[in-house]
């Protein structure tokens, strides 16, 4: 396989990861304005400033919002939680497809 193609795709898995990134700063942001009107609870449990902290991304990825039983919330985390292993995963793809073709070239 030609260098240039791995890295090309390497390149549209980053594209994907910032496409991703895109969606969390929409949806995750709502999600936060919702918890804080209607689920004072989980905003002490997430602590202030949650919308980067590392325990609050973890509560996300793990689906801690499912505990709420609140339809709306779900409607908002679920976007949420998809965008963020976007991230994660176009940053991942994107890192061992340019590691790969590096070593091709």
């Amino acid at each position: 396989m030609n260098a240039d193609l791995v890295l090309f795709f390497a390149l549209t898995c980053f594209a994907t990861s910032i496409a991703g990134a895109t969606a969390f700063v929409i949806f995750w942001p709502l999600t936060l304005v919702h918890l804080r009107d209607r689920h004072p609870q989980l905003v002490a449990q997430l602590g202030p400033g949650a919308f980067l902290k590392p325990a609050a991304l973890w509560w996300l990825l793990r689906g801690g919002y499912r505990n709420a039983a609140d339809h709306s919330l779900s409607g908002l985390a679920t976007p949420s939680r998809i965008s963020l292993l976007v991230i994660l995963g176009g940053i991942a793809m994107g890192g061992v497809l340019w590691i790969i073709g590096k070593g091709l070239a």
